[in-house]
């Protein structure tokens, strides 16, 4: 694969939104993950701790305190399609997904509104 076509395929998944089997959102694509010769896609990183590194460091030590450094990798196989968004195979809790935000639910919930 050229280097033209990586850095397409980079930009087209990265920062696409997540939905499971069932149609909930579960997340960001953080990062990509490349394999093999010729390379190829092997999984799709999700969490802050595939984000973090991007962040400048007050910003990446704060993210760490709130959310942790929790990354999921999720495997190509388990992409049924991609479009503007990205959709699985299987439900979030099956692929580890959406744990970030369900520790952090009664948080938001709880939140004052602005």
């Amino acid at each position: 694969m050229k280097q033209g076509q990586l850095i397409r395929i980079y930009s087209e998944l990265r920062d696409l939104e997540i939905f499971d089997s069932e149609g909930e959102l579960c997340g960001i694509a953080d990062e990509i993950e490349l394999d093999g010769d010729p390379l190829a896609v092997t999984a799709i990183l999700v969490g802050p701790g595939a984000y973090g590194p991007r962040l400048p460091m007050p910003l990446r030590i704060l993210v760490r305190w709130i959310a942790g450094n929790a990354c999921v990798r999720v495997p190509w196989e388990a992409v049924e399609h991609v479009t503007s968004r990205i959709t699985l195979k299987r439900p979030a809790h099956a692929l580890g997904l959406a744990s970030v935000e369900r520790k952090l639910a009664p948080l938001l919930q709880k939140a004052p509104a602005l």
